[in-house]
C-alpha cells in the first residue's frame, strides 16, 4: 500500500466529461450525475485500507449533500489485472454491502483518472454548477482510524460551495492509496 496525498485545489480547474458504465447496467456521464448546486467526483476502490476506513461516512455524507443539490459519482480507476479484487463483479458487491445512493462506475482505460489528475482512493473532487474546481481535499482529518468529533471537511466544503458557489480557502490534502495504473506497453 503506498499512500499518497493529493494535490491543493486549482480553484476553477474544469471538470473532464466521461461516459462509464455503473454497477447499475447504465452508462453515466458528468451531465447525468451533476447535481443543480454542484458535483462530486470521487475516485474510489474497493480494496484500498482508507477508503474501507471511511466509505461509512463517504455514504452518509453523500446522502445528505443531495439534500443540498449536490451531485455525486465514485469512479474506480484501479488496473483489475493487477487488482482482482477491484474486479467489475467486485464493485458490485462492494456498491450493495455500503448501499451506495450514488453511481459506482470503472474507469477500464484510465482515461478519465489521467484526465482529472487522481493520485489516490479516496480522491475527491468538489464541483460548483458551472464545472469549476472549488474542492480538492480530505473527508475528515481521521484516516485509517475514526476521529472523535471531527470536522466533516468534505460535506462543510460541498454545502458551502452549494450555498455561494465557493470552495473554502482553506484545504487539506486527501490521503489514501495510490491508484494502481496499468504497465505502460
Amino acid at each position: 500500500m503506498a499512500a499518497m496525498t493529493t494535490p491543493i485545489c486549482d480553484f476553477g480547474w474544469k471538470a473532464k466529461g466521461f461516459d462509464l458504465p455503473g454497477v447499475d447496467g447504465s452508462n453515466y456521464s458528468l451531465a447525468d450525475v451533476s447535481g443543480a448546486n454542484g458535483t462530486l467526483v470521487m475516485f474510489l476502490c474497493n480494496h484500498c485500507p482508507f477508503v474501507k476506513a471511511v466509505i461509512g461516512r463517504i455514504v452518509r455524507d453523500v446522502s445528505e449533500l443531495a439534500g443540498h443539490g449536490i451531485g455525486a459519482v465514485a469512479i474506480m480507476p484501479n488496473d483489475v489485472a493487477s487488482h482482482p479484487s477491484d474486479s467489475f463483479e467486485n464493485m458490485k458487491l462492494f456498491a450493495a454491502a455500503h448501499d451506495f445512493s450514488f453511481p459506482y462506475v470503472i474507469d477500464e482505460s484510465q482515461a478519465v483518472a489521467r484526465a482529472y489528475e487522481a493520485v489516490c482512493t479516496p480522491d475527491f473532487f468538489g464541483f460548483d454548477v458551472s464545472g469549476g474546481l472549488q474542492y480538492r481535499g480530505r473527508l475528515d482529518e481521521s484516516r485509517l482510524e475514526p476521529v472523535a468529533g471531527a470536522r466533516r471537511d468534505l460535506f462543510e466544503a460541498m454545502k458551502h460551495v452549494a450555498g455561494s458557489g465557493a470552495g473554502p480557502e482553506q484545504q487539506f490534502p486527501s490521503l489514501g492509496c495510490s491508484i494502481k495504473w496499468r504497465a505502460a506497453a
